[in-house]
């Protein structure tokens, strides 16, 4: 039976039946990179706040609560259950298609899973467009029963997308001709106290790969002071899970949870305030699958070592045949410092609306109870008119609003006010095995979904790159790539002052302040950062109303030092840095030599973009003193722009594309050859090449990187010869398809007219993301055998680069 609850539900989701599981999902390349299996569900929670996730088997699986770090587990005593009766038979089911690994739980039923392949069961569907999600039950319950998940998130807010919220808006209705009683349960485990390092100063270690990696330990179990009391005011009702506090200042870790729902004239509330999670659940469950109710146990005493305790609240209420009823619960936590480093402290924005004791779940709760229809309508209002855009396809709008997932569960940092920064600091993880902040070779693609969305957020981060190019760190450390070719010399200073950071830090560390994290490589010898943070910065404020003039001047001075910087590098005076030999681009495996299509092509647009700011810097008559400087700085980029772009065309042009560099006399064809020109376009900057030769290259590109490697099943390779085939086979980053490289290059189609190769290259790609298990967790690369590579990556969210051109 069809739930028609459903019909609801747009009908851009990403779907799949509940339970259902995957023949062949795709698995990590090496087995030092995390891969947590293909049970990943959108996320619930703010920006910054920590995050929750739940696959479509009904598990809450994803526990981003500490900034930065990733735990990954099926808590089994975190659920929703519903009973139903029609008055000669009942039934009651935990709705979780996973029942615990670990015999815990023993007396609950758990809900039967969909399946296919010929056995054609189907018990339901789980649907996602972020920040909104789905289950509908079906062929299970009498009752027709969905429940929509979602957290306050959309454009242009500043304040509601930090809460640490997430609300359940239950919907039942009764299609039979009797009445139908129902009960619906919500559990939870008092996590207070778990999700911070019990390292405070993990030791960094070399990975296979030769990135860098420290042991995160979180404190699963240790509940010990941990208690859950009852909470109610005039309207709403709740449990409050927190912890007994000390005398001492609240630390990471430290807070609260709380479940909570609304009070209804035809609904009965019954409650357990502790009951034990890791036994068989029956003193919950005794009651509960015999008539919905729970015995209201209140019992607020800490838990003493080695004890787990959770929280329960039952909502039971009968359905005339025909009627309907809709029933919000909303899960809040407060927990209100991250730290770095052992005593490095950050408040979390969503402080800034509620306080920093870490005790205000409740009141956040009361909130969102209170305006969670509201939220539910500005989210519908920003999204629909994208979403009623004919020209663009479903599966496009699809990807387009799931891709922004990362936001949320990409180990998100969203710092509380200051005056230096009055929305406060932001970032994103490049990913989950690169743990490292928006490392700024990615975000020249991954960045467009924060731009046109979140500018005032995305200003943020790239003021925090202009604050630190000045600074130095001389302290030598190992670079993993020496070390993995085994070089005489191992090690380099961590940032030389005037080179553009790679990365804005990590969370063991002291991110905003402590760069360059990465040791893969000597990000200080890279050729492209440079470039790409002032491309980064003109687009930023050409694109945000070209009237933030300040955001212009803040970073002028950054501008100056990085590119007298990455000018140093051109060593035969040609005007174009060389690449070194060594990987010393976003393409990190990947050696090129001489002047290269990619960095080359960055380095002219660069300074087509520094020279655009110093004009308007000069019209706008910013530093008015620095008037004569600003000149003569500019007159420096036109002469070096003016020498170099004849170069570029001589060493690098083939007739037919731009050649990968100048020396190593590759006849590889670069997919992203031309990203200095897609930028140069989009930021109405002058070509940086001839507008037929950008189009030649950019036909060769999708025929050799994308039709003819594996027929264009699975988006572009990074680079292969013009007939498809691999130059080297044993390369990886070159037969790698990169995501959010193919976003980019499908934006640069469009741009040039190429709108349908463009959406059928887009489209290749996010099948092979949807199809097979990757949704929620889009790695940086995939390959042709089935693997991926560093998952939860921030350049995916390049697609919105493709909207912002269509």
């Amino acid at each position: 039976m069809t739930n028609l609850l459903s019909s609801v539900i747009s009908s851009y989701t990403w779907n799949r039946p509940i339970g259902l599981g995957w023949d062949k999902p795709y698995t990590v390349r090496y087995a030092s990179n995390i891969d947590d299996g293909p049970w990943h569900g959108m996320p619930l929670g703010g920006f910054g706040a920590g995050c929750i996730g739940r696959s479509s088997r009904g598990d809450f699986n994803l526990w981003h609560i500490d900034g930065g770090e990733h735990t990954f587990e099926n808590i089994p005593a975190c659920q929703f259950s519903v009973f139903e009766s029609d008055g000669s038979s009942s039934q009651a089911y935990a709705l979780s298609t996973q029942a615990p690994e670990d015999n815990s739980l023993a007396a609950w039923r758990w809900y039967p899973e969909s399946r296919g392949a010929g056995e054609n069961f189907h018990t339901g569907n789980y649907h996602a467009l972020y920040p909104r999600s789905w289950f509908v039950y079906e062929n299970v319950f009498q009752a027709q029963l969905s429940c929509e998940q979602f957290s306050p998130i959309w454009a242009n807010n500043y304040k509601e997308t930090s809460y640490p919220v997430a609300i359940f808006l239950w919907k039942a209705h009764n299609p039979t001709n009797a009445p139908i009683t129902l009960s619906i349960m919500l559990t939870w485990q008092n996590m207070v106290g778990w999700f911070t390092n019990a390292l405070k100063s993990p030791e960094v270690k070399i990975r296979d790969d030769g990135s860098p990696v420290y042991e995160y330990q979180p404190r699963l179990g240790e509940s010990q002071g941990n208690y859950n009391q009852l909470v109610e005011n005039e309207q709403h009702f709740g449990c409050f899970l927190s912890r007994v506090a000390g005398n001492a200042p609240v630390q990471e870790g430290d807070g609260s949870w709380c479940i909570a729902t609304l009070k209804h004239p035809q609904v009965e509330v019954f409650y357990h305030t502790r009951w034990n999670p890791s036994g068989t659940g029956d003193e919950l469950w005794q009651s509960f699958a015999v008539d919905g109710s729970l015995p209201n146990h209140v019992d607020d005493t800490p838990a003493i070592d080695n004890t787990q305790i959770g929280a329960a609240i039952a909502l039971r209420f009968t359905l005339q045949p025909g009627e309907s009823l809709e029933l919000p619960f909303v899960l809040t936590w407060d927990f209100p410092v991250t730290e770095f480093a052992a005593g490095i402290n950050y408040y979390r924005r969503y402080t800034d609306f509620f306080g920093r004791d870490g005790q205000n779940a409740w009141a956040i709760a009361s909130v969102a109870l209170r305006e969670y229809q509201n939220w539910r309508s500005q989210i519908q209002s920003w999204q629909q008119p994208i979403l009623d855009r004919e020209d663009l396809p479903a599966w496009f709008k699809m990807a387009l609003f799931n891709e922004l997932y990362d936001l949320t569960s990409g180990g998100t940092l969203w710092s509380s006010a200051s005056e230096r920064d009055p929305i406060g600091q932001f970032a994103v993880l490049e990913c989950l095995d690169y743990r490292w902040y928006e490392s700024l070779d990615v975000r020249l693609y991954g960045s467009f979904a924060l731009l046109i969305l979140f500018p005032e957020l995305e200003k943020s981060v790239m003021r925090a790159f202009a604050r630190a190019i000045p600074h130095s760190d001389d302290r030598q450390r190992v670079i993993g790539y020496y070390y993995t070719i085994g070089a005489d010399t191992t090690t380099a200073s961590r940032k030389i002052a005037g080179a553009t950071p790679h990365d804005l830090g990590a969370p063991n560390e002291h991110v905003w302040e402590k760069t360059n994290y990465t040791c893969y490589q000597d990000c200080n010898l890279w050729k492209d950062l440079g470039s790409d943070f002032v491309l980064q910065v003109y687009r930023d404020f050409l694109l945000t109303g070209a009237d933030d003039v300040q955001f212009l001047a803040d970073c002028w001075d950054a501008i100056v030092q990085t590119l007298d910087y990455l000018k140093t590098f051109d060593l035969d005076g040609d005007g174009i840095p060389e690449n070194s030999g060594a990987p010393d681009q976003t393409f990190d495996d990947w050696r090129l030599q001489g002047v290269s299509a990619y960095c080359g092509g960055l380095w002219l647009a660069a300074l087509e973009a520094a020279i655009a700011i110093s004009d308007i810097l000069l019209t706008n008559r910013r530093g008015a003193e620095n008037t004569e400087e600003l000149a003569a700085q500019k007159s420096i980029y036109e002469t070096w722009l003016n020498q170099s772009r004849p170069i570029y065309e001589e060493k690098l042009w083939n007739g037919q594309y731009y050649r990968l560099d100048s020396e190593s006399g590759s006849e590889v064809v670069m997919a992203d050859q031309l990203c200095g020109q897609f930028y140069a376009r989009l930021l109405r900057l002058p070509d940086i090449v001839a507008s037929d030769r950008a189009l030649s290259a950019l036909k060769t590109v999708y025929d050799a990187c994308f039709l003819k490697f594996q027929n264009g099943q699975f988006g572009a390779a990074n680079g292969v010869l013009i007939d498809g085939s691999p130059e080297n086979p044993k390369a990886t980053h070159p037969l790698e398809v990169w995501t959010g490289i193919n976003f980019g290059l499908a934006a640069f189609l469009v741009q040039m007219g190429m709108k349908d190769e463009a959406l059928r290259l887009t489209q290749a790609v996010v099948q092979q993301i949807y199809d097979n298990g990757l949704q929620f967790r889009t790695p940086e690369a995939i390959t042709a055998s089935g693997t991926f590579r560093a998952s939860t990556y921030l350049r995916a969210m390049a697609i919105w680069a493709i909207y912002l051109v269509y």
